[in-house]
């Protein structure tokens, strides 16, 4: 086992443990985050949802269903090399009901966040994609919408971020004939220019 698995394992059991904001009261699982510890591609969202609540893995429902056929259909890698974390681990609801899910308030994400920034530092990945309007405002510490600023290089201490559309939003708007799907595509392409992996003739 490796220093960067047994970092992010001491990690994760603090986690799990944490009751720094009102996610914590809620929550059936923490969602630390999975995959490879010495990933080159860091995929970043917002929080769990229901799925990823119930089971404790980021992006397993309808999204994530999604995001995983981008990685494995569309990159042609499995989504165990990459790794997949939120910026907070608790699933964040509408009025803390665990209905509707909602994106994480100031107070949460200042209280979680360190832990997604720890990731970070240990992973040390090559690029880094945001998906969605929330994980893209935490990680350039801007006010910009995704809808603006995807698609084109930004960087997080000294590391190429590319932000692009949730996956969430893209089913929210087409579900998979969403036109939304080619520019998250287009997106993607330059991630793997950039990381210098092959891009399949066939995508997902």
């Amino acid at each position: 086992m490796n220093e960067n698995t047994t970092a992010l394992e001491t990690l994760q059991q603090t986690a799990d443990a944490c009751v720094k904001c009102r996610l914590a009261t809620t929550r059936k699982r923490v969602v630390f985050g999975e995959g490879n510890p010495q990933a080159e591609l860091l995929f970043i969202g917002e929080g769990p949802g229901r799925q990823e609540d119930l089971t404790g893995r980021p992006f397993v429902g309808r999204s994530g269903e999604l995001l995983t056929r981008i990685i494995e259909n569309g990159m042609g890698v499995p989504r165990s090399t990459v790794y997949i974390a939120n910026i907070v681990k608790c699933r964040p609801t509408v009025d803390m009901k665990m209905e509707k899910d909602r994106a994480p308030d100031p107070e949460e994400v200042a209280c979680c966040s360190p832990y997604l920034l720890k990731q970070i530092e240990l992973i040390a990945p090559r690029v880094i994609v945001t998906l969605g309007s929330p994980a893209a405002k935490f990680i350039l510490k801007t006010d910009t919408g995704i809808t603006k600023i995807r698609g084109r290089w930004h960087e997080f201490k000294g590391i190429p971020v590319m932000p692009t559309f949730h996956p969430s939003y893209v089913l929210r708007n087409g579900g998979e004939k969403s036109p939304l799907r080619k520019d998250v595509w287009e997106d993607i392409k330059l991630v793997m220019q950039k990381l210098n992996w092959p891009i399949p003739t066939q995508n997902g």
